[in-house]
């Protein structure tokens, strides 16, 4: 028999899906999973950021933020085992990292776990469309200047899910149809996948075409890059590779878990042994153009909104990293040009000037609500001076 399939509660469309026990009876075949197949549809068909899958339980998609339960038979352990072929991975694996293409072109990343004793999943939707720079929100003049030097390191950071993948891969497109450069991206796993336009792409993945981060990047040095993509700096060994690349001559892109723009540059150095860290800050003052930090927040229109910090690293800020006062450089961000920097606080309350989040989660998301508080009175303000 058949089963409604659909989400309820965002999900406009409802999805009829047979896989009842006609399917996991006589007739299904151990090579194949519908139910994988169809969670993983949906997925893209609702706009999904995430499917999450447990064992016996129905699948879990990720929209806007929010987590939904799709009206779905439960995962079973012959799904999973589909699930750990496609990924590549044994089945006595306990964690793995992958990518999953779909036969209809939709790809996404794959972390396969256990939790409780029991295999789980999480896939992320990778969207095949990269987007203009300008339409993400991000400081599309100041990415666009970066992009355009033959060396330096420009740095992306913000949590999971912040969107840093799809800036990086804008500004790549960008050079993709500006300049004839070489390209070489290490990644975990591929996440856009280029067509050769002006530039020359050579994509590599983590544990498919190269061992490591840290040793992806050590070889492309060997491979005639103009411009790297580091997917994410884990460690000294990768940090200090990436450095150099933009020391002999390479334009480097380069991804980070850090809170801020300050934080980016004080968990580089701390990377690395005490010993260390002052000579790493001085080769870094002069190699890094610039910082981007982003969040996603939920936004009135029911989707997200964009949140930047960034700075471009010219003069003072040089000094200032090169000595370690990163207390100096949260300061120097928020009172600098926009052109050139602007902080968490300022994009936060362009975002309540332009209605684009509410109130609520302004302040939820301000890292210092009494300062916070400050803007928010300047800003009523103003509406009421204009009023007038």
């Amino acid at each position: 028999m058949g089963a409604w399939w659909g989400t309820s509660n965002f999900c406009e469309r409802a999805f009829l899906f047979f896989a009842g026990g006609y399917i996991r009876g006589r007739y299904f075949n151990p090579m194949t999973s519908p139910l994988l197949d169809e969670s993983l549809r949906v997925a893209v068909e609702c706009g999904s950021s995430d499917l999450i899958l447990h064992l016996n339980k129905p699948p879990m998609v990720r929209m806007n933020g929010q987590l939904t339960t799709l009206q779905s038979p439960p995962f079973l352990d012959s799904d999973f085992d589909v699930l750990w072929a496609r990924c590549r991975a044994q089945n006595n694996e306990l964690d793995h990292d992958s990518s999953l293409t779909t036969p209809e072109g939709s790809r996404f990343r794959v972390n396969l776990l256990h939790q409780l004793g029991n295999r789980a999943a999480v896939l992320r939707r990778i969207s095949s469309d990269i987007p203009d720079l300008e339409a993400l929100g991000v400081p599309a003049d100041l990415l666009r200047d970066w992009s355009s030097r033959k060396s330096g390191i420009i740095i992306l950071s913000g949590p999971t899910g912040s969107g840093k993948s799809t800036t990086v891969a804008a500004a790549l497109e960008y050079i993709n149809q500006t300049f004839s450069r070489h390209v070489v991206t290490i990644e975990d796993p591929v996440e856009y996948v280029f067509h050769s336009k002006v530039s020359l792409f050579t994509q590599r993945e983590v544990g498919i075409d190269t061992s490591s981060f840290a040793e992806g990047l050590r070889r492309s040095l060997r491979q005639n890059p103009d411009v790297i993509f580091l997917g994410e700096i884990r460690d000294a060994v990768s940090a200090v590779t990436a450095i150099q690349a933009a020391e002999t001559g390479h334009l480097v892109y380069a991804t980070l878990h850090a809170s801020t723009c300050a934080d980016v540059v004080d968990r580089l150095q701390l990377l690395f042994p005490p010993t260390e860290r002052e000579s790493v800050r001085k080769t870094l003052s002069s190699q890094l153009l610039g910082v981007l930090c982003q969040r996603l927040l939920p936004s009135t229109d029911g989707g997200r909104a964009l949140l930047c910090e960034y700075f471009s690293n010219t003069g003072y800020s040089r000094k200032i990293i090169s000595e370690g006062k990163m207390g100096e450089l949260h300061d120097l961000i928020s009172r600098s040009d926009p052109e050139n920097a602007r902080s968490f606080m300022a994009s936060l309350m362009q975002l309540l000037r332009d209605g684009r989040v509410e109130e609520s989660v302004a302040r939820e998301n301000a890292e210092n609500p009494q300062e916070f508080d400050r803007q928010l009175r300047g800003i009523s303000s103003s509406s009421q001076a204009t009023r007038r």
